[in-house]
């Protein structure tokens, strides 16, 4: 048993484009010019382990539509085959192909998927009511979809607008349904959604068919969705562990300096890290866009799509670290000499290069109670740590969730049919929603960053977290989409 689907549409609006988005491979040929493709083509979309299968018919565009109407409604009289078969086969090729398309979804077709470009005003495109009355003649359902609709909006304007162009639709076609599925910028969950549709316009006896089709689709989505969410876990709890060492002992300059970072971050004063610390920022973020990179491609194999990651450079700066830079107790006596003592606050102003004399007072009293030869344990104090290392801070790591879930949705809208992947900027109505999300769940992901022991651990920890938050982004992008989480959880998922 087969269903097949025809995609039919005005020339050069798109079906070849979404045609290779859905089959997520090249087929045809893509080019901005009328009547590429010159023949139907048949390509298997998918098929089932009790035999069902689903067919995309790919045909030539409409291009005279009103002409094309006027001789299939004379195809029935000699003259009519006469003109369609010899004279427009030899003397208008792209007529002839137009011809063709709608005999081939006249025979072939179980439901037919007429592309429109959304940016049109239906009553003002002259050939959308002869196309229309075209797909009357044929006598099939249809299901428009509504192309070329621009970067992803929130749903109440696509709703708008397809019941805008279901109107039009109506005044032609009896069995019908609007659904809007751009090429360029669909999601699969939009995907599920149109199969569901073409589900309720086949006849009672195809449905149940057409619902395994629907069932064993949803699976394979359902698979790529959750084999994302662990792929971004695996990115983030590699960049949470990530850390660079520095030296344990470090010069009297670089205790200096350390000293003011800290009084600096305590009066809420710009801070610099000094030379080493640097280095050690710079490794780190030089680790984080190459997995960036890395992850992203992983994503784009994981969706059928082509092209690699682009270069990317992460703005950064020092407030996206912790560092805890310990000072070598031995070493550094001489400083502890320096300002040790409870009234060496001016001591330790000139040690550190410029401190105000009320921090070296405060700092002097400190270094003075422990005694001389203890600064570098004030120090290491101060810090609260006595491993030397950088590593990324808690709001950053948070920061990157945020991220990660919006390349996510970036990844799973882009259609195969615009070619290979490029890097662009998330919709506004996306980055606010994501904010709202991971807000609400900031502290229980501050919690799990705080907590797990090892990569492994936590990669297993965050995925569930990340499932949930996917799960919830789609659900509000896409309200119908609820149905296609139903009976799952992002425990189960966990263990995929």
């Amino acid at each position: 048993m087969s269903i097949a689907l025809a995609v039919v549409a005005h020339t050069n609006v798109g079906k070849t484009t979404l045609v290779r988005t859905l089959l997520k491979r090249d087929i045809g040929e893509v080019a901005d010019r009328p009547h590429v493709t010159e023949d139907a083509e048949r390509h298997a979309l998918l098929e089932t382990a009790q035999g069902d299968a689903l067919y995309l018919w790919d045909t030539p565009g409409f291009g005279d539509s009103a002409r094309l109407l006027k001789r299939l409604r004379m195809s029935g009289n000699p003259l009519g085959w006469m003109l369609t078969q010899v004279w427009d086969r030899f003397a208008d090729r792209p007529f002839f192909c137009s011809q063709r398309a709608v005999a081939a979804v006249r025979d072939s077709a179980d439901v037919v998927l007429y592309l429109v470009n959304a940016a049109e005003d239906p009553a003002a495109a002259a050939y959308v009511d002869a196309e229309l009355e075209i797909l009357r003649w044929v006598g099939k359902p249809v299901l428009l979809l509504l192309n070329q609709s621009g970067p992803p909006r929130p749903r109440e304007a696509e709703a708008a607008e397809e019941a805008r162009w279901s109107r039009q639709l109506a005044q032609h076609v009896a069995t019908r349904g609007v659904v809007t599925l751009d090429a360029f910028g669909r999601c699969w969950v939009q995907e599920d959604r149109v199969w569901r549709e073409v589900e309720a316009l086949l006849d009672p006896a195809r449905q149940a068919e057409m619902q395994r089709l629907c069932v064993a689709w949803r699976a394979r989505n359902l698979e790529t969705f959750h084999a994302a969410m662990a792929s971004l876990a695996r990115h983030l709890a590699a960049i949470a562990g990530d850390r660079e060492s520095v030296p344990e002992k470090i010069d009297p300059g670089a205790l200096a300096q350390g000293i003011r970072n800290w009084w600096a971050r305590r009066s809420g004063a710009s801070s610099s890290a000094d030379p080493v610390v640097a280095r050690a920022m710079s490794a780190l973020g030089a680790r984080l866009e190459a997995r960036l990179r890395a992850n992203t491609d992983e994503l784009i194999a994981l969706h059928g799509l082509a092209g690699r990651a682009q270069e990317s450079i992460l703005e950064r700066s020092e407030d996206h670290f912790d560092v805890a830079l310990p000072a070598d107790v031995a070493g550094t006596g001489i400083v502890g000499g320096v300002v040790s003592g409870a009234l060496g606050g001016l001591a330790a102003d000139l040690s550190a290069g410029g401190l105000t004399l009320g921090a070296g007072v405060v700092i002097g009293a400190i270094l003075g109670a422990l005694g001389a030869g203890s600064a570098a344990r004030a120090y290491n104090m101060l810090q609260g740590q006595e491993d030397g290392s950088v590593r990324w801070g808690g709001d950053f790591l948070l920061a990157r969730v945020r991220a990660a879930i919006l390349r996510y949705l970036a990844v799973a809208h882009f259609g195969r049919g615009r070619g290979e992947w490029v890097d662009g900027e998330a919709p506004a109505h996306w980055r606010s929603l994501i904010d709202e999300l991971v807000s609400a769940r900031a502290e229980t992901l501050r919690e799990v960053f705080a907590s797990a022991e090892g990569e492994a651990s936590l990669a297993g920890r965050l995925q569930p977290e990340l499932t949930e938050l996917g799960r919830a982004a789609l659900a509000r992008l896409y309200p119908e989409s609820r149905a296609i989480f139903a009976g799952t959880s992002a425990e189960s998922s966990s263990s995929r």
